[in-house]
């Protein structure tokens, strides 16, 4: 899936493993060096961040921090997974690619462990674009979505604070990928969500590449550079557009919860992973 050169260039990665399945704090640190990559370009775009995941361990660190704020709230979805921390049978680079997995397994109470990661930076009016393979067990639901920089969990006033959605998929209607944007007066408890689905066949099969494009006049998704969803922004004000501030991207996978578990969760089919190749953003060129 990804194209990308080999340059003589080293980085000191951390990597990690653990020895035992119940300890969450568990990490394997060494330093070695892995080849950097350069992104191929986008006409029109120049790119300002990217993880091609072309090291091995556990996540940069870097770039990407973990999300666990909500688990003892069940992430207000009551969600049955517990996030962990530098876990690495939970979030694993390797083969270039990243792999978050889901078990089923308890840990802090909870009946599964996954991973949330997210960026350790935020943008604003660019394109994300992010290529995947999703897990389609029963009760999965990964994400590729942004919250606004410096927001976190117990911060609350959601959804007026913004959403952004830019792949969605619940294992209980497998091939069905969602695109949204949340706000005070559009938002999926009132059903007023500005929102779009596309079909997508062998989405664990295959890598797709899920992408956003995002401006100050309009937001768009893409599969696999097909447009599915366009939201215009009507100026009307922050209610509905709150989407002209800094947002960083998270990658999860879910399981349960208000979504997820509409027809329950199939336990028997963990471990669950969601396969992404690459991660880029890039931001318009001056015409």
């Amino acid at each position: 899936m990804k194209q990308f050169a080999t340059v003589l260039l080293a980085a000191l990665v951390l990597s990690g493993c653990g020895q035992s399945n119940n300890d969450e704090n568990q990490t394997q640190d060494s330093t070695a060096e892995q080849p950097a990559s350069t992104t191929p370009p986008k006409e029109g775009y120049e790119l300002v961040w990217a993880d091609e995941f072309d090291y091995a361990g556990l996540p940069d660190s870097t770039k990407w921090a973990y999300d666990t704020e909500g688990n003892s709230e069940g992430w207000g979805n009551d969600e049955a997974q517990h996030y962990t921390t530098a876990v690495l049978r939970n979030s694993e680079v390797k083969d270039g690619k990243l792999f978050i997995t889901a078990i089923n397994e308890t840990v802090e109470g909870k009946a599964f462990s996954s991973a949330r990661l997210q960026s350790r930076e935020a943008w604003e009016h660019v394109r994300v674009e992010v290529a995947a393979k999703l897990p389609i067990g029963r009760g999965t639901w990964p994400a590729i979505w942004m919250m606004p920089g410096g927001w976190s969990f117990n911060d609350g006033n959601w959804p007026a604070i913004g959403e952004i959605d830019i792949m969605e998929h619940v294992g209980h209607d497998v091939g069905t990928v969602h695109a949204s944007a949340h706000s005070q007066d559009y938002q999926w408890q009132a059903s007023t969500q500005q929102t779009a689905t596309v079909k997508v066949a062998d989405p664990d099969k295959d890598f797709h590449t899920y992408a956003m494009e995002w401006s100050q006049e309009r937001m768009q998704s893409f599969m696999d550079d097909s447009m599915y969803f366009e939201y215009v922004n009507e100026g009307l004000g922050e209610t509905k557009w709150p989407y002209d501030k800094p947002f960083y991207l998270l990658l999860n996978l879910a399981v349960g919860g208000a979504w997820g578990s509409v027809k329950g969760i199939d336990t028997t089919a963990f471990p669950q992973v969601f396969e992404i190749d690459y991660v880029r953003i890039y931001r318009k060129t001056a015409n």
